[in-house]
């Protein structure tokens, strides 16, 4: 048996590009290690804040992105995802700029996800920002504009926490904000069939808004999961 080298890191298929944030981020947060049953490399990009990025449509920061996704690729990793789902904006870009795999965002499921559902039913998109969630961030994604949205932004902590970047979050009252934002896409969308969250932020709220909701919910965690499993198939015999 020989081994064969040429990477710097091995064993982390998956490279995730952050934001610049200080905001708590707990077990099942995209930005917790904990979260993940495999190896992960991050890559922080300076200057990313939650701020710039969702209300400021990252102006300013492609390159800067371009740049740590191609040092992740050299670092050796074998396909790159990010921490934020209105970088769809950059999918194209960064995806030009390496010669691995790249999924930019969450919102990249919601096609797919509507060709799971059955006749008359739809994906929604549940978002930190709907204000900001522009028509050029879904068809980055690939998502049909007519497509239903909500949004945490009427809440009383989770988007504040997040997109100000404070450093203190109350769990409780961020998991309420993301229920409320949920049933009411719902009770809005007769047809709704699955919930879609383009926050990777919601990700620790996803079985509650399961049971509040009674529909299915997709992520960035079973959208990476799925990722990374193609990045590194496991023999099972």
């Amino acid at each position: 048996m020989k081994a064969r080298g040429g990477k710097a890191i091995y064993g982390a298929s998956v490279g995730i590009l952050m934001l610049d944030a200080r905001f708590p981020r707990i077990p099942g947060d995209m930005g917790n290690a904990l979260t993940w049953p495999f190896p992960v490399h991050y890559r922080v990009v300076r200057s990313a804040s939650p701020d710039r990025v969702v209300r400021q449509r990252a102006e300013g920061l492609l390159d800067a992105f371009i740049e740590a996704a191609r040092g992740l690729a050299n670092d050796g990793v074998d396909g790159i995802t990010t921490n934020c789902g209105f970088l769809s904006l950059f999918q194209d870009e960064i995806a030009g700029a390496v010669q691995i795999p790249v999924a930019t965002s969450s919102l990249m499921q919601v096609a797919l996800v509507n060709r799971l559902l059955p006749p008359g039913k739809r994906a929604g998109i549940l978002t930190i920002s709907g204000s900001t969630l522009t028509r050029e961030h879904l068809e980055k994604a690939g998502v049909p504009l007519d497509v239903a949205i909500g949004t945490t932004e009427g809440g009383r902590e989770f988007t504040r926490v997040i997109l100000d970047n404070e450093t203190e979050l109350d769990v409780e009252a961020a998991r309420q904000d993301n229920l409320d934002a949920a049933i009411s896409l719902k009770e809005a969308n007769r047809d709704l069939g699955a919930i879609v969250l383009e926050c990777t932020n919601m990700v620790p709220y996803a079985a509650d808004i399961r049971n509040a909701t009674g529909l299915p919910v997709f992520s960035i965690y079973n959208f990476v999961c799925w990722f990374q499993q193609s990045l590194t198939p496991k023999k099972a015999w």
